[in-house]
């Protein structure tokens, strides 16, 4: 869900907060460019959520979405090379807490 106007029906004022991170992922050139950026707080999710990554949207929302390479890039201790991810698929916008 990119379409700005579908992003303020669904979230409102939450959508420019949503437009701002989703233009800091399009601006980075892997995953790793993430992590600088402080107010993203771009981290992997455990549990049922595994393999997947999210990054701050306000207080309790989150942009949720998963590398999109197949294989996805690997270190050689199994974590996930965050440098060589290129390319991701968004897959939600949620209150997860």
């Amino acid at each position: 869900m990119t379409n700005p106007r579908e992003l303020v029906k669904s979230f409102g004022q939450l959508a420019v907060k949503i437009k701002m991170r989703i233009k800091n992922i399009k601006d980075a050139d892997n995953l790793a460019v993430l992590r600088t950026i402080p107010a993203a707080r771009c981290h992997e999710l455990t549990g049922e959520r595994k393999g997947e990554l999210a990054v701050n949207v306000s207080g309790n929302y989150r942009l949720i979405f998963e590398p999109n390479h197949d294989p996805i890039p690997k270190k050689e201790d199994g974590g996930l090379n965050w440098e060589e991810v290129t390319k991701i698929q968004i897959n939600e916008i949620e209150d997860y807490h």
